[in-house]
């Protein structure tokens, strides 16, 4: 026994409205296989389902009804399959387009996440203990930048002679240094021999706060503030190191040396 659906279950099999049904049925594209000459209740075959599917799917590849009429009033059974592969074909670019979009959404989104948990972290500064590091200054980089953060750690081994390279090794860490007004950017040494450029950041509390390369100068201010008022320090050199948090995207953590 054939099973009859109402408007309103064929509606909902199909996600749509009631309404968009009886203008489908209005305008021939789907017809209802059943009317109760009474009543005018449309009822619907599991057949019509198809068909009603098909046209919605149709729908959402952004076709007019119009052509969805004619295509699937087509007399050559093959002509229809051969549409309905091009319209699966379609799709597939569609859904990849899609998952691409979707994939930098969430880089996005991971991106202005972090960018919230610093804004949330800058409502005040913390304190942090680091062991003695030894860093090499570069002789010409001030500040990172897209080119010279990409591949920064040939620009310090070339900085060594060839002798020596042999005796150097860094970390995959990278910050700006600034003494008396002169501003360079360093590598952090894991084995190194004595060399012009070597600095050692001294063993002890640092006081540090994260921020972004847009505020970061109002930061550092902020940090030298409070180093003076609330802890009676003159800090001889501030330290920014530089936290990579996305492709050619960085951050900052300022460091004030308060005392070991």
């Amino acid at each position: 026994m054939k099973k009859y659906f109402s408007v309103g279950e064929a509606a909902k099999a199909v996600h749509t409205t009631s309404e968009t049904l009886r203008h489908y049925d209005r305008i021939g594209l789907v017809k209802p296989s059943k009317k109760d000459e009474w009543t005018n209740y449309r009822y619907y075959t599991e057949q019509d389902i198809v068909r009603l599917n098909t046209v919605r799917a149709l729908q959402l590849m952004d076709l007019p009804l119009q052509e969805i009429k004619k295509v699937l009033e087509y007399d050559d059974l093959k002509n229809i399959v051969d549409f309905l592969a091009q319209a699966e074909k379609k799709a597939d670019e569609k859904i990849a387009a899609l998952q691409y979009s979707k994939s930098k959404i969430q880089l996005a989104k991971a991106d202005y996440e972090r960018k919230l948990q610093t804004q949330q972290r800058l409502q005040g500064a913390f304190l942090k203990d680091y062991p003695e590091r030894v860093i090499l200054l570069s002789d010409t980089l001030e500040v990172p930048t897209f080119d010279n953060l990409w591949n920064y750690l040939n620009h310090f081994y070339e900085k060594v002679t060839p002798a020596l390279r042999e005796q150097f090794a860094f970390e995959d860490l990278a910050g700006i240094y600034t003494e008396n007004g002169a501003t360079r950017l360093f590598a952090v040494c894991v084995r190194y021999t004595d060399v012009n450029g070597l600095k050692i950041l001294p063993k002890g509390k640092y006081l540090c706060a994260d921020c972004t390369e847009e505020n970061r100068e109002q930061v550092l201010s902020e940090i030298m503030r409070i180093a003076r008022t609330e802890y009676g320090v003159e800090p001889a050199f501030t330290v920014q190191m530089i936290v990579v948090s996305g492709i050619l995207h960085w951050n900052y953590e300022v460091q004030v040396y308060i005392g070991s």
